[in-house]
């Protein structure tokens, strides 16, 4: 869903008039730099005490319009308009560090300022921002900014885009922002922001796009927001946002996409949902919406997506014929009050990517669908579907998520026959018997990374693993797996988690499991391992869980961290373990904590 919302934004910022990708292809050739924007820049590249980019080493010469200095643009007059800095957020290597300088204040003829994906740029947002009024652009992502937002931006009247997103801002979102009635679009997303949505935003008559999603703020959504007729992407979510639906907001023709997922909205979805003509994405996710889900809903031509999981919605699901949602490619149902007993036919006759019931009450066999080469990600987990599964993944080219733990599945593990593609496999807490080498052996794909067979029957021993592997977790814990853990476990190189607890395994924890470089959850507790716990364990260097509990384990603890400072309840109930943080080894004195 983040990609689907990073899409909408990409799209919507590409498409306003005079955006800085447009102003960074200006073609008329600027005049010498103005040794006042110089200054102003310099002052802010002094205040960036590390930068990994690189971007401000070019920051060289004389003259900062020459078009040398990355990321700064001038007019013919050698006066700075643009200034856009922009790291990769995804690269955590790549980072400036610092804080921002009140002289970019300084800038008056500055129309675009872009200061994004830069991670470590502290402190707060310059109050001096305030004076460039000729600014449309202002986009400050994904860096650590702190305190409020400075109710001084509202004094920028020209203002077409305003994103201050993945921050550590706080406060209330200032009423003066009312005031930037060019904005088409703000972003406060993903910062610590409280309090109500402000009443003055219904002057932002033009918003096309509007995002205060992953904040703590509270209040009702506004009635106004179904004034905003040119609006086509609103996300709300993650937020504590509480009473029913404005019915205004079924208004607006031209929402392309809504999110109010995880709030505290109450009441039910009213029959003008269906009125949302252009709306491609709906998510109400994790509310308290109770009622049916209206008929009308079919009424949506363009809409791919619906998610209304973890709700209170009841039976009967709306009778969707045919030519209903003629665009549906995912549905998420999961976890309301439904019994639905059998999956509906407008759901399985469908050519959908994905499917989630989880927790719907489905009784019996597993579904067959009509279109099963069109399904990547298949969630009926927690109902009460029982049999075999033989035959369920027959022509599920393009399956790469499946999730059945929690039902009544009973077969063996030798009757699975997953696609080539698959990359994650839940299927705990059911009645699977059966060896692991049935799922675990030399034709097992590389592009599976995630196998959860915990909790049922299986049996057998753990099988050795082969090179090329790509698996990051591994759950089989709470069965009957007997045997060794065998040294070549050292081949999952890419494996994250690991959880062998509660079995019959024997043998000592090989030294191999230390070449896991990349693991930061292990259990093997509730064996019978014996010996000692590896010293080559030292060597992972980011595991933030371990438990070794209740085993057949002696020997001194490896002293050094994480393991020597877990609780002692992670060794407790084994022979003779002992060094921190257990109590010292015989004829050792146990160092104390500095």
């Amino acid at each position: 869903m983040q990609i689907l919302v990073w899409v909408f934004e990409v799209l919507f910022i590409s498409s306003l008039v005079g955006v800085f990708p447009l102003s960074l292809a200006e073609t008329t050739s600027p005049g010498v730099c103005s040794e006042a924007d110089r200054a102003a820049l310099l002052a802010f590249k002094a205040k960036i005490v590390k930068d990994t980019t690189g971007i401000l080493s070019s920051w060289i010469g004389r003259d900062c319009c020459g078009g040398d200095w990355e990321g700064v643009q001038c007019n013919p007059a050698g006066r700075v308009t643009t200034l856009a800095l922009q790291g990769p957020v995804k690269d955590s290597s790549m980072y400036m560090k610092g804080t921002l300088s009140s002289s970019l204040g300084s800038l008056p003829f500055l129309q675009v300022l872009v200061i994004s994906g830069m991670k470590l740029i502290t402190g707060p947002i310059p109050d001096s921002f305030s004076k460039l009024t000729r600014l449309t652009q202002l986009v400050l992502e994904d860096n650590s900014l702190q305190g409020n937002i400075p109710s001084g931006l509202g004094l920028l009247s020209h203002l077409q885009t305003l994103s201050l997103a993945g921050n550590h801002l706080k406060g209330p979102v200032p009423p003066s922002l009312g005031n930037l009635r060019n904005l088409g679009m703000i972003n406060l997303g993903r910062n610590s922001l409280s309090g109500p949505i402000p009443a003055s935003l219904k002057n932002l008559h033009l918003l096309q796009s509007f995002d205060l999603s992953f904040n703590s703020l509270s209040g009702f959504i506004p009635e106004f927001l179904g004034q905003f007729r040119n609006i086509t992407f609103i996300d709300l979510s993650n937020n504590q946002l509480s009473a029913h639906l404005p019915i205004s907001m079924f208004n607006l023709v031209s929402l392309s996409y809504l999110s109010l997922s995880h709030n505290l909205l109450t009441g039910t979805i009213p029959e003008q949902v269906g009125n949302l003509k252009s709306l491609t994405s709906l998510s109400l996710s994790s509310n308290k919406f109770i009622g049916h889900i209206p008929a009308s809903i079919s009424r949506l031509q363009n809409l791919w997506s619906l998610n209304l999981s973890r709700n209170g919605f009841s039976d009967p699901l709306p009778d969707v014929s045919n030519r209903g949602i003629p665009s549906l490619l995912s549905i998420d149902l999961s976890f309301n009050n439904l019994s639905l007993g059998t999956v509906p036919k407008w759901i399985t006759d469908r050519q959908l990517s994905d499917v989630n019931l989880a927790g719907c009450k489905l009784r019996g066999s597993l579904p067959r669908f009509t279109r099963p080469d069109s399904l990547s990600s298949i969630d009926l987990s927690n109902n009460f579907l029982t049999g075999s599964i033989s035959t369920f993944f027959t022509k599920m080219t393009s399956l790469q998520k499946v999730k059945l733990s929690n039902n009544l599945l009973k077969f063996d593990l030798s009757e699975l026959k997953v696609p080539d593609g698959i990359s994650s496999i839940d299927l705990h807490s059911n009645q699977v018997c059966g060896s692991l080498s049935s799922i675990l052996n030399n034709r097992t794909s590389s592009f599976l990374e995630v196998i959860d067979v915990s909790n049922n029957l299986i049996s057998g021993t753990i099988p050795e693993f082969s090179e090329g592997l790509n698996l990051k977790e591994l759950n089989i814990g709470s069965n009957k797996i007997a045997g060794q853990i065998p040294s070549s476990i050292s081949n999952l190189i890419e494996l994250e988690r690991l959880d062998v607890s509660r079995n019959l395994i024997t043998g000592t924890i090989p030294m191999s499991l230390g070449r896991l470089a990349n693991l930061h959850w292990l259990d093997l507790s509730i064996n019978r391992l014996t010996g000692r716990i590896p010293t080559s364990l030292l060597g992972i260097k980011f595991m933030r869980h371990a438990s070794f509990r209740a085993n057949r384990l002696c020997g001194e603890i490896p002293q050094g961290r994480p393991y020597d400072i877990f609780p002692a309840s992670a060794y407790s109930h084994n022979l003779c373990l002992c060094g921190k943080p257990m109590p010292p080894c015989r004829g050792k004195k146990q160092e104390t904590s500095q």
